[in-house]
This record gives structure tokens, sequence and C-alpha cells, in this order.
């Protein structure tokens, strides 16, 4: 009785699985075709190096005022000790603060990064949806850097439409 349960149960889903319309889409080409979003990553890649230097700055003040102390430790007394430590803790504490400021969940190079790419990720999503709509699909899946995407059959493949549609806008 369990046998036929599932057997009818597997031949209801397969049915219904076979009855909607897919299309595959690979965002990641999608993205690298539009001119905007490519000058948008370099940009970014440009200011994560600006940032990057001026991170690196502030923790080799950190690293010369430690090998300073270090130099000194033997003639400084234990109150003077104290307060250079302190003060190296200090420096190393603003530089982490700092970091996190340009490169943490809301730091200013995700701010940015926001700023740029938003608009171009809406706008390529709203390509996809009215695409989708157009050929009728029910299901648009994303093959882009997808580990559990093992096979997909190339009619369904749509990325190069999508692609052209962006283009038309």
């Amino acid at each position: 009785m369990k046998r036929l349960i599932l057997i009818a149960a597997f031949v209801l889903t397969a049915g219904t699985l076979a009855a909607q319309n897919y299309i595959i889409v690979n965002s990641e080409k999608v993205f690298k075709s539009i001119d905007a979003y490519n000058k948008a990553i370099s940009d970014l890649d440009e200011l994560a190096k600006q940032y990057q230097t001026q991170v690196d700055t502030k923790f080799a003040e950190v690293e010369t005022l430690y090998n300073n102390y270090q130099i000194q430790k033997t003639s400084l007394s234990a109150a003077s000790r104290q307060v250079r430590e302190n003060a190296i803790l200090q420096k190393e504490k603003e530089a982490q603060e700092y970091q996190e400021s340009l490169f943490g969940q809301e730091g200013t190079l995700m701010k940015k990064r926001v700023e740029m790419i938003t608009p171009i990720q809406k706008r390529v999503f709203a390509t996809i949806e009215t695409y989708a709509k157009q050929v009728g699909a029910d299901l648009v899946l994303d093959s882009a850097n997808n580990p559990t995407l093992l096979y997909n059959n190339p009619s369904v493949e749509r990325t190069q439409q999508v692609i052209e549609a962006l283009k038309k806008k």
C-alpha cells in the first residue's frame, strides 16, 4: 500500500514539474556584458586599493610605535612602559576601527558598492523578469556559480537573449 502511495505521489509530482516552463540565465555573464557594471567594478577595485593603502599606513604607524617601544623598553620606568603600551594599543584600536569604517558591512566601500551596483542589478533583474514573462517562463534559474546545477539543456539557456534585451533598453 505504501509503495502504491509513493508511486502515485511521484507520478503527480513529475507531472507537475514537467508542466512548468523554466529558463536558465547566467547572471554573471549578463552583468559582465554591461559596460557600466564593468566600470563600476573597476572603480570599486581602485577605491579599495586606495583605502587599503590608507589602512596600511595606519598599521605601519602602530608597528613603528611598537618597534620604538621595544628598543626603549628596558630604559623606561614601569609607569612610562604602561603609558606607551596603552598608547600603542589605542593607536592599534583606532587603526582597526578605521579599517572597519572603510571595509566593514556598514563601511564606506560597501555603501559605495551599493550605490553603484544596485541600479544596475535592478535593471538586470527587471529585464530578466520581463523576458521571463514574454516567453512564459514560470521559473528562472541562475547558473552562475551554482554548485548544485549539475546539468542544463542548452535549449533552456537564455543568457544571450537577456543580454540582447538589456541592450535594447
